[in-house]
């Protein structure tokens, strides 16, 4: 069986890290070991991205800084990370990919960086490769701020930066995913994660059985 790259994406507090385990479960339960990988953040240096792009204050970089930080994680993460283990027959699934960078620095800012130098940017750093499918999990701002805000609660290090942007934003935000999801009907199916775990996880694997046969 050759290796799959699943994607998860989304806007704040919908959900990703809890389905995405739930999901590996039950590959495992199918004899497939997959790999669990997040953006950013998956390789020490991208844990040095992360810190930098994840916590403090909302302002301190524009658009333009802040994806090229991205895209610097994401090269780290598919040259040392994803595309070794597709290459050994691994499943892959990532909390986040380049759907994020463009819902949040094209979508989400003011000062949006354009959608041809992102996609030059895509090509420079992952060529022509693209997921196998990507979810994404649809819940409304409000209610993701107020999972992501009960989370931080037990977190040692609060990673709020997005958190305590205005709610305009991530309504920005989950308007780009959708958008995304629009334009990439074979790639991107939407999920809705105003939905207890469970049903949330049997529409999953409802969707990856479908999508990809197991």
């Amino acid at each position: 069986m050759r290796g799959r790259f699943i994607t998860f994406e989304g806007g704040e507090g919908c959900g990703k890290s809890t389905q995405i385990k739930l999901l590996a479960e039950y590959l495992k339960e199918k004899g497939v070991e997959p790999l669990l990988t997040k953006e950013p953040g998956s390789t020490p240096e991208g844990m040095i991205l992360r810190q930098l792009l994840v916590t403090g204050d909302k302002d301190k970089f524009d658009a333009v800084t802040e994806c090229l930080l991205y895209y610097a994680d994401r090269r780290c993460n598919l040259t040392k990370v994803v595309w070794p283990a597709l290459a050994q027959g691994k499943w892959v699934l990532s909390d986040r990919y380049a759907d994020s960078t463009e819902a949040y620095q094209y979508y989400g800012y003011d000062k949006r960086v354009s959608c041809n130098i992102l996609r030059e940017m895509y090509q420079i750093v992952a060529g022509d490769f693209k997921p196998d499918l990507t979810i994404v999990l649809d819940i409304e701002p409000e209610i993701g701020m107020q999972r992501s805000f009960a989370k931080s609660e037990t977190m040692a290090v609060k990673e709020l930066r997005f958190e305590s942007r205005q709610l305009e934003f991530h309504r920005n935000l989950r308007h780009g995913f959708l958008e995304i999801a629009a334009r990439e009907p074979e790639r991107c199916v939407v999920v809705n994660a105003d939905a207890d775990i469970e049903t949330v996880h049997k529409n999953i694997v409802k969707i990856v059985q479908q999508k990809l046969g197991i």
